[in-house]
């Protein structure tokens, strides 16, 4: 095969030469190419094809089968609607980039699968490269400092949004794979990922690293000047901030839907705690107190649309209002009061550690 060869001549070569049904997808089972259909095709490459990538149902399915560590070949057999195949992990360096499925008719012996194993390990490098192409040195393009951010080049055009996304501790590689047009920093020095997304896709990259890391993202708000970007990851990273302590916000919050919590999250620690110190007693009389009050205030202070949503009576959300009152020293009937109180019991969240 020539020197630019793509994904799909690879795969293309595969299928030709194995006389099977190809499919290769990136580590999020997203579809990247796929081969002419030969023999039966299943609801599962069905759906692939037309989806552009495999449903939660089906990958759950798959890396049931262990195919995400896998160091080899990796038959899957058939189910009613599912024709057996052979998943390939496309590895690099430790690295699962990839797979390619093959739908097996029984015909795929590993003497087979060992004469194209030459064609898949192109197709890991690829895809390896391709990942490795994404990473950018996004720390310093995001740096407050404009002589920082002028001492790198990164290729992107606006508009932007940036995507913060906490990551575990142990975790070393960083994404395995991002859309194209997406970059990624994971050296940051800290358990996070920084990501530059074409602003039209920074939500739906945000809930997929998210989905991946299992633990929170924050998006900031789009820049129609890429060199501005670095103000959207101070947003993002506020964001994040608000998704790891507000569970409604969370698990990806986006900062321009975050209300109060924009002016909540720019506060410093100490102004934080300052003002959360006016709910304090709340807290610490312990029981639904403090939950009651927010949850009143949240709803304008309509007393019986809270009762039922505490699933209390009236009476005794009056009793817990009034406690609330004599605790706090505010008046609930003064919109200052309120309003303060109000404040203090969304900041008490962000203070957590």
């Amino acid at each position: 095969m020539h020197n630019n060869v793509t994904m799909q001549d690879i795969v293309d070569e595969i299928s030709r030469l194995l006389d099977a049904s190809v499919t290769l997808e990136d580590r999020s089972f997203n579809l990247l190419a796929y081969g002419a259909q030969i023999g039966d095709v299943d609801r599962v490459r069905q759906e692939s094809i037309l989806r552009r990538r495999a449903t939660a149902e089906v990958r759950a399915h798959f890396e049931a089968y262990g195919i995400a560590t896998a160091t080899a070949p990796v038959r899957i057999p058939g189910l009613p609607g599912m024709l057996g195949r052979v998943c390939v992990p496309l590895r690099q360096g430790g690295v699962t980039y990839g797979y390619l499925w093959l739908i097996d008719s029984g015909a795929l012996t590993d003497e087979r699968l060992a004469a194209v194993a030459p064609l898949m390990a192109r197709a890991a490098a690829l895809l390896a490269r391709e990942a490795r192409g994404r990473h950018a040195p996004l720390r310093a393009f995001f740096s407050t400092d404009p002589a920082t951010r002028a001492s790198v080049a990164v290729d992107a055009e606006g508009p932007v949004a940036a995507v913060a996304v906490r990551t575990p501790a142990d975790d070393a590689d960083g994404p395995w794979t991002l859309p194209r047009g997406v970059l990624a920093d994971p050296d940051l020095g800290e358990p996070l990922l920084a990501v530059l997304a074409p602003a039209s896709q920074a939500g739906e990259v945000a809930r997929r690293m998210q989905g991946l890391y299992g633990t929170a993202a924050g998006v900031g708000g789009v820049r129609d000047d890429a060199q501005e970007a670095w103000e959207s990851w101070r947003e993002a990273l506020l964001a994040l901030r608000v998704a790891e302590h507000v569970p409604r916000q969370g698990p990806v919050a986006s900062w321009p839907d975050l209300g109060a919590y924009r002016m909540l999250a720019r506060l410093s620690h100490r102004d934080l705690a300052d003002l959360a110190g006016e709910s304090a007693a709340l807290w610490a009389a312990g029981g639904d107190l403090a939950g009651s009050v927010e949850a009143y205030l949240d709803h304008a202070g309509q007393v019986k649309e809270t009762a039922a949503l505490l699933g209390v009576h009236r009476q005794t959300l009056y009793y817990r209002l009034g406690k609330a009152e004599h605790l706090t020293g505010l008046d609930l009937a003064d919109g200052e009061d309120r309003l303060l109180l109000h404040l203090s019991l969304k900041a008490a969240a962000l203070t957590g550690p």
